[in-house]
């Protein structure tokens, strides 16, 4: 009664929601997060047994043992903290309602569980969010793979009206007006004053950087299927094995596209997906490239914590992984709309699989999952809001990837 009775005076009172307190005290981390480690610049640095491997390209398509892309790291922990803090904080949208964190959940494996995500106006947006774990690895971002870095794919998603609906403005002037961020962001960039800021200064860039430095340390490598690749045979199941060996074979050719050890190979893929309920074909990549080739065509995902992330494909097009890798063993073009021609990818073709060989790709699919390195979530937030989370994100961080995973296959 005395909370309802303190909220119900601050709207008499005309007082701001999300105002913070001035008394809380906030210290950013000292510390990389647990797959980086502090070089001798004081800068986290990736480290991982993979590192340890040959390029991707000297190993063949599909190989275990192979090295990963170029990553994006090299930031100070207080960056990485101070980007965990504007990542969950929903003053950095226009009506200060949700946060990055509200599309990309850790609870749901970094996406939000809805076929198209909820902008800020209350309504669906065109495409479901994809799962964050290891962006510092892609070159090509968004569905469409339109953007080139971190730092151009946010300003879609902080600007858009149908999204987050901020303004540059704006969440320069609201982060420099709140009683806790200036002097975060001057403890994040000490020693940059003499590049042209003022200490405590907020800028555009620093903004950028700080969620750029975040999202950076979202670094998803020890599952069970990466202790198998790198000698644990038990690691995996007799099932899980044989999903494997047909994810790899030359009829299935699963690797071909998602690629270990990230699972993408990064390009843009024509697959003729329906599209559901009605909707109109989404022109895919075709719409921002200028290319009628890749009409339909859209980024081949990493299938990283895949569990996690339901529905699948650009649009939540499938529901299950079951239904999304029978779609694969339908016949090239099966589901194309009447009246298209589009170019299909040349691996899409009739592979014939059986039921039993897509019950072991699914149960394979299983041991990709790993969240050992999951981000602390902030209790409370320099803004005083609460952290943004999806919709429909009831399930603990604790128990999320065991609940998930335990309803994720879909019974014949």
């Amino acid at each position: 009664m005395l909370q309802l009775g303190a909220l119900l005076l601050l709207l008499l009172l005309g007082g701001p929601l999300w105002a913070s307190d001035a008394n809380e005290h906030f210290e950013l981390s000292t510390h990389c997060p647990p797959a980086l480690r502090l070089d001798e610049s004081g800068r986290c640095r990736l480290y991982s047994q993979y590192l340890n491997y040959r390029s991707l390209y000297d190993r063949g398509v599909g190989g275990l043992r192979t090295g990963l892309p170029a990553v994006r790291d090299g930031f100070t922990p207080a960056q990485i903290d101070l980007g965990r803090y504007l990542f969950f904080d929903p003053l950095l949208s226009g009506n200060s309602d949700i946060a990055c964190s509200s599309c990309h959940d850790p609870a749901l494996g970094f996406s939000d569980g809805l076929a198209q995500s909820i902008g800020a106006t209350g309504e669906p947006i065109k495409r479901s969010a994809p799962s964050l774990w290891n962006v510092a690895f892609l070159e090509k971002l968004l569905w469409d793979g339109s953007k080139r870095s971190l730092e151009e794919q946010m300003l879609g998603p902080l600007y858009a009206d149908d999204e987050m609906a901020g303004s540059p403005e704006s969440l320069v002037q609201k982060l420099s007006e709140n009683d806790h961020y200036p002097a975060l962001f001057a403890e994040a960039y000490d020693g940059d004053e003499g590049k042209g800021h003022r200490e405590g200064e907020i800028t555009l860039d620093r903004i950028y950087t700080a969620l750029v430095a975040f999202e950076s340390s979202l670094i998803s490598l020890n599952s069970r299927y990466d202790l198998y690749a790198h000698g644990v045979h038990s690691a995996l199941t007799e099932p899980e094995i044989e999903g494997l060996n047909v994810f790899r074979s030359f009829v299935a050719r699963c690797a071909e596209c998602h690629t270990p050890p990230l699972f993408t190979n990064q390009q843009i893929a024509v697959l003729g997906v329906p599209e559901k309920m009605g909707r109109p074909l989404d022109p895919g990549a075709a719409a921002t490239s200028g290319d009628p080739s890749q009409r339909a065509g859209f980024r081949v995902p990493s299938l990283r914590n895949v569990v996690l992330t339901k529905p699948y494909m650009h649009a939540g097009n499938f529901d299950t992984l079951r239904e999304t890798v029978a779609f694969y063993t339908g016949g090239r073009g099966h589901a194309v709309p009447e009246g298209e021609d589009l170019k299909l990818h040349w691996h899409i073709w009739d592979p014939q699989l059986t039921d039993q060989e897509l019950d072991r790709v699914v149960d394979f699919l299983g041991a990709l999952t790993d969240q050992s390195f999951m981000p602390e979530i902030p209790v409370t937030l320099p803004s005083g809001l609460a952290p943004g989370r999806a919709a429909d994100s009831t399930i603990s961080e604790t128990g999320s990837a065991l609940a998930v995973m335990a309803t994720a296959r879909d019974d014949d």
